[in-house]
């Protein structure tokens, strides 16, 4: 949970700054630019949905308030829109490294001071599921479902007229993420693969630092 709660904050805050560098100052005047985690809060789709979701034992969806912007307020309208769209995938990717170096910091450091091989298990496998966490948000948000991420840099690579209707359609983008998690798992598993088969090839890489006690925090 502590990673999980960094990684969305992260995600969320970035958007806010990358706003704010393009000439935006909502996030920042609405006290959004912030890494209180009760700011990010959304009544809906941080608390309601996961528990309705769960209730009815369906695939589980929730996030963070989105950061509220102002796109009329960017220097060049395109290209912030972009930049922020992407400022909290780019920041996730950042997260992901961070863990990955990090893990080596900890098993390096276990070789040093035995004594502390438990709590460094404990680091180890908390920046394991960092660097699966943050693949999967960064895999998650670029689905070109509105209103996602990656659906904002879609919209730009469609003919105008198209782009209008998807836009439109982002109204009904829960909806279609709920029903596409529910209805057709596989495709979405299939989108996320590549999450998995980084995080899977960065453990064998340090599988000769990862500590004992890791694998076991991990099954």
């Amino acid at each position: 949970m502590p990673v999980l709660l960094f990684s969305v904050i992260a995600h969320e805050f970035a958007h806010g700054y990358a706003a704010l560098r393009q000439g935006d100052d909502t996030a920042l005047m609405l006290g959004r630019l912030t890494w209180n985690p009760i700011k990010h809060i959304d009544p809906f789709m941080t608390v309601i949905l996961p528990i309705m979701l769960a209730f009815i034992h369906a695939p589980i969806l929730g996030g963070a308030k989105p950061v509220p912007v102002n796109p009329r307020k960017y220097r060049n309208f395109k290209r912030g829109d972009i930049i922020v769209s992407l400022a909290g995938v780019f920041t996730n990717l950042l997260v992901a490294i961070a863990c990955a170096l990090l893990l080596a910091v900890f098993g390096f450091a276990a070789r040093l001071l035995p004594s502390l091989h438990p709590s460094l298990g404990i680091l180890q496998a908390m920046m394991i599921l960092g660097v699966r966490l943050n693949l999967i948000l960064i895999a998650f948000n670029l689905i070109p479902i509105p209103p996602l991420d990656g659906s904002h840099v879609m919209k730009y690579l469609l003919p105008p007229s198209w782009s209008i209707k998807y836009v439109q359609f982002g109204r009904m983008g829960v909806g279609l993420l709920i029903a596409l998690m529910y209805l057709a798992p596989g495709a979405l598993s299939f989108w996320l693969t590549p999450a998995d088969t980084v995080t899977y090839a960065t453990i064998n890489a340090m599988r000769g630092i990862i500590l004992p006690s890791t694998q076991q925090w991990l099954q």
